[in-house]
């Protein structure tokens, strides 16, 4: 990976912070990581560790068929003045996106041969509420306020606080399990607030969601984008820590992605 792919994973929690080297000094690579900072450092040695070698899984056959998609035409509520991302940070949010989706194909075959840890159960592919848990952890899914203990360490009880998706754990989910699990927790997004272990997830599953996307991926990521769009709308200040990652997600969906009505045109 490269220092530009830093920016993407930082407005993941989701407040836009600049990398302090300072911190550099207290990254304990055998802890699990305490903040996007942390999980950036982990994936870059992850990364680090893997052998230098690309192997490109292109299906000829999915880009010949020709799709019929049905999704909804409903655009994006616009940005309030000053809240929308500029087109330069877009093309580079789009950029560092697109290095991350390379590298974790790149190493995907070796992360998936490894075995997970003792604690790390994936629930079944059909388990919405097993893969809330998993995902956001049951403090967010049960909507209870952490101890302070939990506050002070937070990340050390993936049972509580969620699962961070690692690349141990992403690489080996199929692209049905990667669907699956984006629509579960899009479905949760729609009548809740946007949380950091939300962002950390669905930044993960769209960077491992394969393209052309099949008729229901393209429903889901237009329905994620309006979703972000309504809260951003409701947001009374540019400083509010939400704004960079729902920018984010509205960004991925709309340039990336090519949903181009849905993209901020600033």
């Amino acid at each position: 990976m490269t220092d530009s792919m830093k920016s993407d994973v930082e407005e993941l929690m989701p407040k836009l912070l600049p990398v302090d080297p300072c911190d550099a000094d207290d990254f304990d690579p055998s802890e699990p990581p305490r903040n996007p900072q942390e999980y950036l450092r982990q994936v870059q040695l992850e990364a680090s560790l893997c052998p230098d070698v690309v192997v490109a899984q292109i299906d000829p056959k999915k880009l010949k068929k020709k799709q019929t998609v049905n999704i909804s035409v409903t655009g994006c509520q616009a940005a309030p003045s000053g809240f929308s991302p500029s087109l330069k940070w877009q093309q580079q949010q789009v950029s560092n996106f697109s290095e991350i989706r390379q590298s974790i194909n790149k190493h995907r075959s070796h992360w998936k041969a490894k075995s997970l840890d003792e604690n790390v159960i994936l629930p079944k592919l059909d388990d919405e509420e097993g893969w809330k848990k998993f995902c956001l952890g049951e403090n967010v899914y049960h909507d209870t306020v952490p101890t302070s203990n939990e506050n002070e360490q937070p990340g050390l009880d993936y049972i509580k606080v969620g699962f961070p998706p690692f690349l141990s754990i992403v690489s080996r989910l199929n692209q049905a399990t990667v669907s699956t699990v984006l629509e579960f927790l899009i479905n949760w997004f729609e009548d809740r607030d946007f949380v950091p272990q939300l962002g950390r997830w669905l930044y993960a599953l769209l960077a491992c969601l394969e393209k052309p996307l099949l008729p229901e991926a393209h429903s889901l990521i237009r329905q994620l984008a309006r979703r972000c769009s309504d809260i951003r709308a409701s947001l009374e200040s540019k400083e509010d820590e939400k704004l960079s990652a729902l920018n984010l997600m509205i960004c991925l969906v709309g340039r990336y992605f090519e949903q181009n009505d849905l993209a901020d045109d600033d």
